[in-house]
This record gives structure tokens, sequence and C-alpha cells, in this order.
């Protein structure tokens, strides 16, 4: 099936098989791999992509799904001038990952999250989040993260 779609502001058109789910067409068609691969069951976040603006897992995603959508990856978070995202920022200065494998999945989660609410409280993001699983840092970084990102973006656009 062919499809056209955005991925990071930059369009494509592929010939995808009916079966290929997003994240194997993320990483092995468009050489994109801070998607990861993890459970591929939708259970721990790793996979995780803004689809049209709302995280999804890219493990239950077919590719042929995406035609006319845009897609962010973890790719696209940071600044074009090579500067961190404030959210990026954030999860290096609280040590909020360790192994990294959840890094991506975690970031474009919260960044979805603030999109839509720039003032939470420790709770709504820990709800937000509560579909990336972590089992290196006990969660405390990335949520202090998340809240320090939170007041920097809002900061940002005051």
């Amino acid at each position: 099936m062919k499809i056209t779609f955005k991925v990071n502001g930059q369009s494509y058109t592929r010939e995808v098989p009916p079966d290929m789910n997003l994240v194997t067409l993320l990483r092995d068609e468009l050489g994109l791999t801070g998607t990861k691969h993890g459970c591929d069951g939708g259970e721990c976040g790793a996979c995780t992509v803004l689809l049209d603006g709302a995280p999804v897992n890219g493990c239950l995603i077919l590719a042929r799904a995406i035609h006319d959508s845009e897609v962010l990856t973890i790719e696209s978070l940071a600044r074009e001038n090579g500067e961190l995202h404030p959210l990026q920022q954030a999860f290096v200065d609280h040590s909020a990952l360790q192994c990294g494998y959840c890094g991506s999945g975690m970031l474009l989660s919260a960044k979805a999250f603030l999109d839509k609410t720039p003032n939470p409280s420790r709770e709504d993001v820990k709800k937000a989040l509560a579909g990336n699983l972590c089992r290196c840092t006990g969660y405390v970084g990335i949520v202090d993260a998340v809240m320090t990102a939170a007041n920097t973006i809002s900061g940002e656009t005051a």
C-alpha cells in the first residue's frame, strides 16, 4: 500500500506492507532510531511517538494508518540550533534517565501532556506518564523534570 505522511516536518511517500507497524517504519525504513522497540504489545511506552499531536504506541499502529498524518519522533524535540528542548534539559538536570531506553517515550508523552496542560500538578504528571514504564529511576526524577520543564516553558510564553 502506498502512503503519504510527514515525519518531523518532512514529507514522505512510501510503499508499505499491510502488516508493518509504525515503529518499524520509523526505525528500519526512515533510520529514526530514537523510537525504541520495547514490549511490542503497547505496555511499556518505549515506542511512543506523537501522531497528529497525540501520544501513541508505535508498536500498535500500522504504518498504513498514518496516511495523510504527521508524526513527531524524539529526533524532532531539540531546537534547530542544537539547543535542547526545555524538557530534554530538565531531564538532564534532574538525572531523570539512567539507561535511557524509556527516554524518548517519556519525553514525547510529557511534551504532548504539557502542550495541553501548561501548569500541571505532580499528580497530573504521574497520570500523564502512566503508559510509560521505566525500570531504572523510580520516577521521582522524571516527575521533577516534567514539573521543572512546565515552569520553564510557561515562563518562555509569558
